[in-house]
Parts: structure tokens; sequence; C-alpha cells
């Protein structure tokens, strides 16, 4: 059994900025991955991330916010998409400083 899509969304601002959510379900949970579940989610401009939010082998859950790395501390798809928008509004509030 493999990777099942669950969540796929994409959004583009009038700015040009691209937000894209996708989540799997895993068939199985991990030490890695104990949640079971794989993501990827984007908020930036072709070519050029501004924050992302994934979980890919070998790093476990982490996030990047411009040119910084950190890792992510998962509770709920939900948390993790509050926090995702939260880091993006956060970004497109000082563009308007």
């Amino acid at each position: 059994m493999s990777a099942q899509l669950i969540f796929r969304d994409k959004y583009i601002y009038s700015d040009g900025a691209i937000q894209e959510m996708v989540i799997w379900q895993l068939p199985a949970s991990s030490p890695e991955r104990p949640h079971g579940l794989k993501y990827r989610l984007f908020y930036g401009y072709a070519g050029h991330c501004i924050v992302r939010y994934d979980n890919e082998h070998g790093k476990g859950d982490h996030k990047h916010y411009e040119n910084q790395e950190k890792p992510y501390r998962f509770s709920t798809v939900e948390q993790l998409v509050a926090d995702f928008s939260d880091d993006i509004e956060h970004h497109r509030s000082q563009l308007h400083e």
C-alpha cells in the first residue's frame, strides 16, 4: 500500500505569491513520522521559498522561514495549517508596513 493523498490546495495571491499545501496519509507510522503523515506546505514565488513546512525523509518535522530552518513540533493537522497560515500572515503584514 502506498501513501494516499488526503489534502491538496493551491492559492495564488494577486501579487503572484503561491500558497500550496499537500498532505499524504502513509500506510504506517514510523519513528521519524509517528503521526503517519507526509506533508509539504509552501508559500513563496516561483523559484523562491519564503515559508515551508515539511517532513522530508532524514529531517523529520521542520519549517523553513526565509533563510532559517528550525525543528517543528507537530501536534495536529489543524495546528500545522494554523501555524503555517500565521507565518504567511506575518510575512505578508511586513510587506505592507
